[in-house]
């Protein structure tokens, strides 16, 4: 499934897109959940910036 995802966001549209995968520890129980966005090439640092 993961190669349909990162072949879909190469268009020839002229925007870059990435997947960006970040583990999120849950409060709670204290098990790591994963949490995935899809974000503009430019907005990568930013958005791996945000906690």
């Amino acid at each position: 499934m993961a190669k349909k995802v990162v072949a879909s966001l190469k268009k020839i549209d002229g925007k870059n897109f990435a997947k960006v995968i970040r583990t999120v520890r849950s409060e709670k129980t204290g098990a790591y959940t994963f949490k995935e966005e899809i974000v503009p090439a430019e907005l990568v640092k930013d958005t791996l910036a945000k906690k």
